[in-house]
């Protein structure tokens, strides 16, 4: 009986790894952030030292958070998904050792993992993540580290929105002891300048495992784009359509959307980053849909701007003509060593000529009040995200290119053309002489949408009682 206890009150209090089966197989692989983090080293000044920052958990509301987003930067060289870490790498093999990184975790916990979900612990961040020197959080403090004996200190912006909490382990004490080991306070905080030029170069191009994920999240991004063409009706809602996105992103596997989707009717399409989504019809309206899913941590960002009714107007058409045209001169220049700054001026100068073509603007000034955007940003990891926005365009770059016509109600021009947003969106991989449409699955031509519309869609079917 005194065995049984003892075995019974040893379940209870020690922490246990309970299996997960049916897990996706097509996440990347410990030796893609193993390669990225001797990328990042090898980028590093001598006698230096990196140090990488979790992000904070986030308060939806009182006592429950936000699902949970991981640094991009430190996932892409540690594959932690978890909160509260630290992963410092060294230039130079360091100690009797010759460890060259260290990473530092949220310590296993039985009785959280009951209520919060598994964690890697020191066990897994080895065998998962292929590290061999990890410690639990709690050990950062303690562990002997002279910051001042190296010439250079990288590291990204410290986060300030940090919670403040007095368990030795979590972000807020990891943050803590890392300023007071590395002397560092709000008035002598260094230029973060280096970190980030370091994480743009590795960044803004994209591997071979990157590109694999890259064209799954956009190609199933533009299967619910195209579902939508197909189901959208004036009666139709923002909301329902948006979660038509949502539906078609979670059946493929993804795990949620890059960025709050932007499915906006008629004067809402005019506003950049409308998020509400909650007009209860669409009527015979142009419905813009920004919406993208993120993959395994990698984000699509598509745009397609679609006709409720199945069918353009000619006002609507002609606005829409010069997105396209837009677009299509843009692409023209999408290759390996064109400035970057170039997309955006092109797409800006096919505008403005459309504009004053049609007589809503004379002076090609005012071509910013109806196009008040760039063309272009760097994709990946994050929607916008890390590159150089001052270099030349580079092979396996991934940038969109989005140009946009935006007039809403009271403009000064003929009232025809009140609300009327248009937005065309598509995400380009860069090659050494050309280009590639990852997005090119979902039809762009005002003629293609329309005779897409004229499909039936799975969704007209669906059937749901009255409430």
């Amino acid at each position: 009986m005194k065995q049984f206890l003892f075995l019974f009150v040893f379940a209870l209090t020690t922490p246990f790894v309970q299996s997960q089966e049916n897990l996706p197989t097509d996440y990347l692989t410990k030796e893609f952030h193993h390669g990225r983090r001797e990328a990042f080293r090898a980028l590093m000044p001598a006698n230096s030292v990196a140090v990488v920052f979790s992000y904070p958990e986030k308060v939806f509301s009182k006592d429950i958070n936000y699902n949970y987003h991981p640094n991009p930067d430190m996932y892409y060289l540690t594959g932690y998904k978890e909160p509260d870490a630290i992963l410092v790498l060294f230039k130079e093999p360091q100690g009797t050792e010759k460890y060259n990184e260290v990473l530092f975790v949220r310590e296993r916990n039985a009785s959280r993992e009951t209520w919060t979900g598994r964690r890697l612990g020191i066990e897994g961040a080895k065998s998962k993540l292929g590290f061999t020197t990890v410690y639990n959080g709690k050990d950062f403090n303690a562990f002997a580290i002279d910051f001042a004996k190296f010439d250079k200190v990288i590291y990204d912006e410290i986060p300030t929105d940090v919670a403040e909490n007095n368990s030795p382990d979590n972000l807020y004490a990891l943050l803590k002891s890392f300023k007071s080991k590395a002397g560092i306070t709000t008035a002598n905080e260094t230029s973060t300048d280096l970190f980030d030029k370091i994480t743009n170069s590795l960044r803004e191009i994209k591997t071979p495992e990157e590109l694999v994920l890259m064209r799954k999240t956009v190609k199933l991004s533009c299967v619910a784009h195209n579902e939508v063409m197909k189901a959208v009706g004036p009666d139709m809602s923002e909301n329902e359509a948006d979660g038509i996105h949502a539906y078609i992103h979670r059946h493929y596997g993804a795990e949620g959307e890059g960025y709050p989707p932007i499915v906006g009717a008629g004067a809402n399409g005019c506003i950049l980053h409308y998020g509400d989504n909650n007009a209860t019809k669409i009527d015979n309206q142009l419905l813009l849909m920004d919406v993208g899913s993120e993959y395994h941590g990698y984000s699509a960002d598509v745009t397609r701007t679609i006709p409720a009714n199945g069918k353009f107007t000619e006002e609507q058409k002609a606005i829409y003509q010069i997105v396209y045209d837009a677009q299509e001169e843009v692409f023209k220049i999408c290759k390996e060593g064109t400035p970057i700054q170039d997309l955006n001026k092109k797409a800006k100068e096919v505008i403005t000529a459309g504009l004053i073509k049609l007589g809503i603007i004379t002076d090609p000034k005012d071509v910013r009040i109806y196009y008040p955007h760039g063309c272009s940003h760097f994709l990946g990891l994050d929607v916008h995200d890390k590159g150089n926005y001052m270099g030349t365009l580079k092979e396996n770059m991934i940038l969109t290119v989005e140009p946009g016509i935006y007039i809403p109600a009271n403009s000064k021009c003929d009232k025809k053309w009140w609300n009327i947003g248009v937005r065309i969106e598509d995400d380009i991989l860069m090659l050494k002489d050309s280009y590639e449409n990852l997005s090119a699955d979902s039809p762009r031509k005002w003629q293609d949408i329309e005779a897409l519309a004229k499909q039936k869609s799975t969704f007209n079917d669906m059937k749901f009682p009255k409430i």
